[in-house]
């Protein structure tokens, strides 16, 4: 299953390594082989991880990439990560990994957002590119692997679980009465409301 979550300090403060340890121990259930940790002055990832594809601790995440500019906290599976895998090759890329997660962070280099014209799969992931001091989020289209976040008192925080968001404390949560019903009814909001 996996798990991520992440907290961005946007006034350039640093973040908490404490609050972001304990978003990612409310996630625990999702990754019982591992945590992970990447935290860089207003910037941090957290993974937690379920060892499926890749059992190596090649695998741990987050990852970077081997310039390290990029940093991938992912959750997921691309089902044609092998195919992928090939074309990058062809392209130069040495993979150290037999897992998917790899391959989409290169995937995402190579490509941009118009990788995910060439994914198939289903999946979240947060990507830090240091060089440009940006981060980029993707989720797959359908929404299989949750991806939710909030933005309070200029931190942005994001997780595979709304629990984890609790766990900061910049977070306000009120109860949005206007799609109440339509949460217990679906059990999912569509649109910009949550």
């Amino acid at each position: 299953m996996c798990g991520i979550a992440g907290l961005i300090n946007l006034a350039g403060s640093p973040i908490s390594q404490n609050i972001l340890k304990k978003m990612n121990d409310t996630i625990s259930h999702r990754g019982p082989d591992g945590e992970g940790y990447w935290i860089n002055n207003n910037v941090g990832l957290s993974h937690r991880r379920l060892s499926i594809i890749d059992l190596s601790k090649n695998g741990h995440q987050p990852m970077r990439s081997k310039d390290n500019r990029y940093i991938i906290s992912f959750n997921g599976e691309l089902y044609n990560f092998k195919e992928i895998k090939s074309n990058l090759e062809s392209k130069g890329y040495i993979f150290k990994t037999s897992g998917d997660t790899e391959v989409f962070l290169y995937g995402f280099i190579e490509y941009g957002s118009n990788f995910f014209n060439k994914v198939n799969g289903i999946f979240a992931a947060s990507i830090f590119d240091k060089k440009l001091n940006k981060i980029f989020f993707a989720r797959d289209f359908i929404g299989v692997k949750p991806l939710y976040y909030t933005y309070d008192n200029y931190t942005f925080s994001f997780s595979s679980e709304l629990k984890s968001l609790v766990r900061n404390q910049n977070f306000k949560g009120k109860l949005n009465e206007k799609v109440l019903n339509e949460f217990l009814y679906y059990k999912y909001v569509t649109g910009k409301e949550t």
